[in-house]
């Protein structure tokens, strides 16, 4: 359960946005969203690694 602890005479609306931030922070509806169909392990891995190929080229271009 998430607290966000509200300071006096601060605006809900920047409580709501830090709740918000922190709750994406926290990856709960990622987690959902994989949970809802199985995924193979090789799947996974093949995933994982071309997007570790797009990283690193991302950062090859940055570099030249």
């Amino acid at each position: 359960m998430l607290i966000i602890p509200i300071k006096d005479g601060e605006n809900i609306d920047r409580a709501l946005k830090r709740y918000k931030r922190k709750f994406d922070r926290t990856g709960v509806v990622r987690q959902l969203r994989s949970r809802q169909q199985f995924t193979k392990p090789s799947v996974e891995r093949r995933a994982e690694i071309q997007k570790a190929a797009y990283i690193q080229g991302l950062r090859d271009a940055e570099e030249n």
